[in-house]
This record gives structure tokens, C-alpha cells and sequence, in this order.
């Protein structure tokens, strides 16, 4: 399966208090040129030349182009180029100015040590992101992401006790209905899952005014299906999540599916005209919160959660998934049986 790995950092930390302004663009002509040239190359969805271009005008700029560096940073870690990743946070750090800045530079390159640390499973990744989130945490004390993403360090470093301390700070910090507060919860209850693949959180209504939250599915197994009405392939695979649906009916299984859709209308007809009387949700395009944070760039792609919130199967392309959701489903019911009274 794909790693999730910008979705399961990330999204699950971005707070709004913290949200980062633009970064300033180069001033000198040529890294101007290579920089548009970068952007222009991101239009066309050509990411490893875009990412060629912002290390060219970064080099042009001495090194002190914030939105440079920035790119190299985010791009590096979609493409898994983890030097170019470091290099630029690695700038961002050494050229922040301001406390706040000095805070999300050291948090940007704390998220990148997460994300290294689970793609190339070493330790020493771990370690250094506790280091950057603790910085972090020295230039601003009450960073909330910086306290969710330090939990996040040390639960993969096996230092539960600790890991849960910083959640716990987290959620006193958090008002009661914010998707990342529900998840350090749980985090504070079940540490093992702060390592654990999880689905990112989210939290939507749905096209019938249903809400539903990632992590108050707990106990349930669930299907998130990212389709749109102008995709072949996903119409073609309709018959088969409709039969999806009937066979679970009743069953602990939670059907979402997220439309990529930018014309509500159509979207809307479309599903009334199908039939389609399960969880629907339209994110409208792959750069919908909810695609994006579950990295989704082709469909139709289903996501298989079990009843902790993890994800145990991923599939691009209409997929066979009932053997998979017979034994989540079958999971879920014996836990249910074995709840105290």
C-alpha cells in the first residue's frame, strides 16, 4: 500500500493559530525566473522538475529564499528526495528572524523527521524530531502543534508515559470539538496508536445531514471511497459499492464516500438518480481537505479502516475488498459481544 506519509502528520496538527503567512519569493531577477519556472512546472503536476527549479533559485538567492526552501522541503518529502527535504528546512531554520518563525521553522523540520523516521523506520529520526519539536517549544511554549507532534516523536521513541503527558497537555489546550483534540484522546487511552497507521482525522456532514468523525467511528469498520461523476472507471465500479452496501447493511461498517466533484449540482443529481442511500460527501477536487489529507491523486481509491481508526488496506482501481471487510466487520462484532454490560 501507498504511505500516507504527509496525511498522517500533517493533518493532524495544522492549527489555525499557527498557520503559516506565504513565505517571502526571491528578489534576485534570475532566481525569480527559475522560481515562476517552478511554479509553472507544480501547474502541470511535473513535481520533480518544479522542485529542480526551486532549488535553483534558492542556489541563486545565496540560500535565503524562504518560499524556496520551503518548497524543497514540502515537495522533498512528497517525492521521498530526503536531502533536498532536510537542505531546505535545514535554511528555513537558520534564516528565521522572529521567535514565531524560529518556532515553525524548528516544527516544519520536526514534521519531516516524523515523516522520514516512518518511511525509513530508523530511530534516530525520532530522536531528531523530539529535538525539533522541543526547540519549537522553547521559542514559543504554548504551540499546540508542537506539543501534538512532540507526543507524536516520543510515542514512536516507546516513551509512552511522556508521549501521553503531551497529548494531555494538548487536549486542555483544544476546545472539546476539534478532530485533533478526539485523536490525542485516544492517543492518552490507547499510546500504541500513536504509532499505529492511522486514518486522518476529519470530520464532515454529509450530503443527507448525517456527521461523521473519524475517531467517533471507533468500534466500527470503515469504507471511505473517493470517486467523482466524471470519472469512467468510478461509474463502472458503482454496481459493485452499491452491492458493497447492501451486502453490509446492519452490518458495524461505515460506507463514505467523498465525490471530487466541483459542480455540486451535478454531483447531487447524480447520486439521487444512482440511488446511492449511503454516506455521501463532496470534497470538490483532488485539492479538497479530505483528498489531500488522505493523499489521494488518482480514483476511484478506497481506504479499508478497522474498528481503532487504522488504516489496513488501500486500493486504486475497483477493488475486491469484501474478504477484507468481512473480517474487520467480524472483528468488530466480537469486540462489541465482549463489552462489559
Amino acid at each position: 500500500m501507498k504511505p500516507l506519509r504527509t496525511a498522517l502528520f500533517l493533518t493532524l496538527i495544522v492549527m489555525n493559530a499557527f498557520a503559516q503567512e506565504s513565505a517571502d519569493g526571491p528578489t534576485d531577477p534570475r532566481a525569480r525566473k527559475s522560481y515562476q519556472e517552478g511554479l509553472n512546472c507544480l501547474q502541470k503536476h511535473n513535481t520533480e522538475m518544479a522542485l529542480e527549479n526551486f532549488k535553483k533559485a534558492d542556489k541563486q538567492e545565496d540560500g535565503h529564499c524562504a518560499a524556496c526552501q520551503e518548497q524543497m522541503l514540502r515537495l522533498g518529502e512528497k517525492i521521498g528526495d530526503w536531502k533536498v527535504a532536510e537542505r531546505g528546512a535545514e535554511e528555513r531554520v537558520a534564516g528565521a528572524k522572529t521567535e514565531r518563525d524560529t518556532a515553525l521553522s524548528h516544527y516544519d523540520f520536526g514534521v519531516l523527521m516524523l515523516d522520514e523516521g516512518v518511511s525509513r523506520h530508523k530511530e534516530e529520526f525520532f530522536v531528531r524530531a523530539h529535538d525539533e519539536f522541543t526547540k519549537a517549544l522553547a521559542a514559543v511554549p504554548k504551540f499546540p502543534a508542537a506539543i501534538f507532534g512532540d507526543g507524536r516523536a516520543l510515542a514512536y521513541l516507546k516513551q509512552d508515559e511522556a508521549a501521553k503527558g503531551r497529548f494531555e497537555e494538548f487536549a486542555k489546550m483544544s476546545p472539546a470539538d476539534n478532530i485533533d483534540r478526539q485523536r490525542a484522546l485516544r492517543f492518552i487511552s490507547q499510546p500504541e496508536l500513536a504509532r499505529a497507521r492511522m486514518a486522518p482525522p476529519f470530520s464532515v456532514t454529509t450530503l443527507g445531514g448525517q456527521r461523521v468523525s473519524m475517531d467517533e467511528l471507533k468500534g466500527k469498520v470503515v469504507l471511505i471511497d473517493f470517486w467523482a461523476t466524471w470519472c469512467g472507471p468510478c461509474r463502472e465500479a458503482l454496481p459493485h459499492m452499491k452491492d458493497i452496501a447492501k451486502k453490509f447493511n446492519g452490518q458495524p461498517l461505515v460506507i463514505l464516500s467523498v465525490s471530487l466533484d466541483e459542480n455540486e449540482q451535478t454531483w447531487k443529481e447524480f447520486v439521487a438518480k444512482n440511488g446511492m442511500d449511503w454516506a455521501q460527501y463532496r470534497d470538490a477536487g483532488f485539492e479538497g481537505p479530505i483528498a489531500r489529507s488522505f493523499a489521494v491523486t488518482a480514483i476511484p481509491h478506497t481506504f479499508t479502516i478497522d474498528v481503532d481508526g487504522v488504516l489496513q488496506d488501500e486500493h486504486i482501481g475497483d477493488a475486491a475488498v469484501e474478504g477484507k471487510l468481512k473480517k474487520l466487520v467480524a472483528r468488530a462484532r466480537e469486540l462489541d459481544t465482549a463489552k462489559p454490560n
